[in-house]
């Protein structure tokens, strides 16, 4: 697997490639701890950092792991790149009950520009609608946190109150459409889904708070609070590789259709008499229902969070809290979302009545089913139980941190690390990822990241698809984000925080 890694940096095209998606990670990661004129991040920080463990602790904490830390750190880039998630949610399911845009979406390559640009002005309505709302919030927040105090923590906007809504409001609007370009690029001319590594990058963010938070909660000194042994830690240790094993078996999982192609004469030539199979992946729709059903849940429950503490609604607080974690309101509706959301995948990717019809054409057939529409049936039969299976997974593996978090215990900063959304989306996008980087490698006839199996096998390079094509003008770029990334290293370690850190593990 090693090799594999040295491998990418001998393909000209790939190693521009990962040296141009970690520059943008890097420029969304400053993005992500610029704060806005104005606030001062400090208090929200103090509060949240006494209030762990709590229910006010809990309030933000998965709207905070996805924006990567910059909503307590009051960054440009506090709303993420969520809103652009939840416009392109809106416009599929759009897509699905308006014949307009339909008939738009099946029009090529100019029709999805145009679905695509329409996804662009609605993220950022839904920017300016929750900007407002947030901002709103932040001038109160006795209202939208529980037991917080100005007069004990201090003001979290400090600058007057009109101009700073009208500054505010552009700056985070322009911080989700940095998130979305820099997506967009990464996509095009990066490794991997732009959107989905971003979202990645925000929830590893968090790894080395974790890892300092797991070391204290082991090693802290007698007499300052619940400390966990040995048998926790082996515990923790095998339940942590053991979700990790279930979510790559999960995402992995295929059934396999035998199909059998008849023997076809051409001229003077044979062809088909083979038999081969057709893969119907148990989790076909991947962490795409997680990443939806997060995103309508928490959507409605920040816009609700946000108005009843800008306007004082007392009813509007009470019905986002039936919407945080650890309500049963919010179990039945996160299940229901992402089986919704499954075989709304499903039906939409996957078209069983075409794959039949390809396979009718070019005489395969599967054993013991005829040929047309009865093989649409079965395949639509079998899809239709193996995403109910499917969606059950991503359910169970989704709950797995609120249980830990609720019922035994673990820190929430912890247990989002032991399954759950983040972890789904995590696992998810690396595999994808690393599927681009074998493809590229076995293109180049290198070895991908498995010694045996089905990826040990080569396949020649496309034709006209050299190993000396580089992706152009990025060279400045890459020099610019090395110089400001070796800058950031040398000011963070002078400024103290790098030994600090480091003293703290063995204080």
């Amino acid at each position: 697997m090693f090799s594999a890694f040295a491998n990418c940096l001998k393909i000209p095209e790939l190693r521009q490639r990962i040296f141009f998606t970690l520059a943008l990670i890097f420029v969304a990661r400053v993005g992500a701890h610029i704060p806005l004129p104005g606030i001062d991040p400090a208090p929200l920080q103090e509060f949240f950092r006494q209030q762990a463990g709590s229910a006010a602790g809990a309030v933000m904490g998965l709207y905070n792991m996805f924006t990567g830390g910059a909503l307590l750190k009051g960054a440009i880039c506090a709303m993420g790149i969520m809103p652009n998630v939840s416009a392109s949610i809106i416009m599929q399911l759009m897509v699905a009950v308006v014949p307009q845009l339909a008939r738009l979406q099946q029009e090529g390559d100019v029709g999805r520009q145009k679905v695509q640009q329409y996804t662009r002005y609605f993220t950022v309505v839904i920017c300016i609608v929750q900007g407002m709302l947030l901002l709103g919030a932040l001038e109160n927040p006795s209202r939208l946190f529980a037991g917080f105090e100005e007069a004990k923590y201090g003001s979290i906007v400090i600058a007057s109150k009109g101009w700073f809504m009208v500054t505010s409001i552009i700056f985070l609007t322009a911080g989700t459409l940095l998130m979305m370009w820099l997506g967009e690029q990464i996509t095009q001319r990066g490794i991997g889904n732009g959107i989905s590594i971003l979202i990645t990058i925000g929830i590893l963010a968090d790894i080395p708070g974790a890892a300092v938070q797991t070391w204290q909660m082991f090693f802290a000194p007698v007499g300052t609070g619940q400390t966990f042994g040995l048998i926790h830690a082996a515990v923790m240790i095998a339940l942590f590789f053991g979700v990790t094993a279930f979510i790559v078996a999960i995402t992995q999982a295929q059934r396999k259709i035998p199909v059998q192609y008849a023997k076809r004469v051409i001229g003077q030539r044979v062809y088909g008499g083979q038999s081969s199979f057709l893969p119907l992946k148990i989790n076909y729709s991947g962490v795409m229902p997680v990443i939806f059903a997060s995103a309508i849940l928490l959507f409605p429950q920040m816009i609700m969070q946000f108005a009843g503490a800008k306007f004082n609604l007392p009813f509007l607080l009470d019905l986002a809290g039936k919407l945080q974690s650890g309500k049963w309101f919010y179990y039945v509706l996160d299940a229901g979302l992402i089986l919704f959301f499954s075989y709304f995948w499903v039906s939409v990717m996957f078209k069983p009545i075409q794959i039949a019809d390809d396979l009718k054409k070019y005489g395969g057939y599967i054993p013991g089913v005829r040929p047309g529409e009865p093989t649409a049936k079965f395949l639509d039969f079998i899809m239709t139980r193996l995403t109910l299976f499917g969606a059950i997974a991503l359910t169970f593996i989704a709950v797995m941190p609120d249980f830990l978090y609720q019922r035994m215990g673990l820190p929430q900063r912890i247990s989002y690390f032991f399954g759950g959304t983040g972890m789904l989306i995590t696992v998810g996008v690396m595999l994808d990822t690393m599927r681009q980087l074998e493809t590229f490698l076995l293109q180049r006839h290198y070895d991908g990241f498995l010694k045996k199996g089905r990826l040990r096998s080569r396949s020649t390079a496309l034709p006209g698809f050299s190993d000396g094509a580089e992706v152009r003008n990025i060279q400045p770029l890459l020099l610019s984000c090395g110089a400001i990334l070796t800058v950031g290293l040398v000011a963070w370690a002078i400024r103290g925080d790098l030994v600090g850190w480091v003293m703290s593990l063995f204080s």
